[in-house]
Order: structure tokens, then C-alpha cells, then sequence
């Protein structure tokens, strides 16, 4: 449903890693985790959880059922993230302002051999430029060096569903897969942050 909604087509410039891996993304619509979830291998997708704020999506109804049932998300606390309006919660953001046991659960999901989806911004941007990456696509490159980080760059979703709009216009968005790099040894947080920066935005050329 997600690939008729969007006609979002995908374009691999490198082969999916084998193994359990993060796939980091720019991030500008609600569409955009689904999006990618849904444009993995059948066999990846399985074994790929998005990251999301259990304040809004663990609610009975509708949310619950598509992040517990559908993506099989792995939902972890904002306590320490500044309220806002729920239309404003981006998924992944726990993990870029939430407690040291939330990313001992990440790395305990890729440890089991999940792949997780995140968005390293930190919160939905214009869908042009890219905003400053938050720290915690470091602290989990630091924790698990051999993980392989897959650069996602998502384009035109934010048409397609603009913030504060419920129902998509029918445009094509497209998905491009870059090669996944690693932390390099004794390589600095501001180092690593601006070269996965760099291999994101590589993705729009």
C-alpha cells in the first residue's frame, strides 16, 4: 500500500548489507519511514524496525496498530525531549534526545539482528536542505564500530505529504540507497558527523 501511495521507486547504488545494519535518512514527512520500510527486500524488511516515540504512537487505535502490528517498531520514551503538539513528533527523535537505555535498546535490536530506521536531523525538515545531525548516529557507530550505516536519501515525500496535511497528493517520490560506511578508528564525533552528512547529501547529485 505504502509503494501505491507514494510510487515511490528505489535505486540501489550499492548491494544491501547481509547483516543487521542502520539505515539513516533525511527526514521531512510521515511517509518517510514507512517509505523506506517498504522498499527493502521482503527478507530485510522483516528483520527492520523503525525507531519511534512510544508517548505518541503506543495509544490505542489506528497509531498503535501500524507502529506495534504493521512496522514493529521499536518504541522507546521522550521523557527528555521538549513537548509539542503531537502533529510535531518525529519518530527516531527518543533516540537522538532520550536516556542511555534507549540506545542500549537500539544496540540490543542490532545485536539480535534487526536493522533499524532513524533519522539523524532529529526532526522533520523542508525536504531540501539537510539540517545538522544530532549526535546519536555516533554514539551508535561507537558502540557497534562493524555495524554497516546506510545512507537513505528520501526526495519529494514532503510533497506528497506536507506537515500538518493527513491525506497524500499524488506525486512520485524515489528512494536512493548509498553505500554504508563505518565509524573509522580514533575518527572524532564532528568528523564522522560531517562525512555521513556528506554521504547523504551525495545522494541528491
Amino acid at each position: 500500500m505504502t509503494r501505491l501511495i507514494t510510487g515511490a521507486q528505489e535505486r540501489w547504488l550499492a548491494l544491501p548489507p547481509e547483516s543487521a545494519c542502520v539505515y539513516f535518512a533525511n527526514h521531512s514527512s510521515h511517509l518517510d519511514f514507512a517509505t523506506i520500510w517498504a522498499l527493502l527486500p521482503r527478507d530485510r524488511r522483516e528483520r527492520t524496525r523503525p525507531v519511534a516515540a512510544r508517548d505518541y504512537w503506543d495509544k490505542p487505535g489506528l497509531k498503535r496498530l501500524l507502529a506495534v502490528d504493521v512496522f514493529n517498531a521499536l518504541l522507546v520514551e521522550r521523557a527528555s525531549a521538549p513537548k509539542k503538539p503531537p502533529t510535531e513528533v518525529s519518530p527516531s527523535r527518543a533516540l537522538l534526545r532520550g536516556s542511555h537505555a534507549d540506545l542500549n535498546a537500539m544496540v540490543a535490536a542490532l545485536d539480535a539482528g534487526e536493522s533499524i530506521i532513524f533519522f539523524p536531523e532529529g526532526t522533520r525538515g523542508s525536504g531540501m536542505a539537510l539540517g545538522a545531525f544530532k549526535s546519536g548516529l555516533f554514539h551508535l557507530a561507537r558502540m557497534r564500530p562493524t555495524v554497516p550505516l546506510v545512507p537513505v536519501r528520501l526526495e519529494n515525500l514532503s510533497r506528497m505529504l506536507p506537515k500538518g496535511e493527513f491525506l497524500p497528493i499524488p506525486l512520485l517520490g524515489s528512494v536512493t540507497f548509498g553505500a554504508s560506511l563505518l565509524l573509522a578508528e580514533g575518527e572524532t564525533k564532528d568528523a564522522f558527523l560531517a562525512r555521513a552528512r556528506a554521504a547523504l547529501e551525495a545522494l541528491a547529485e
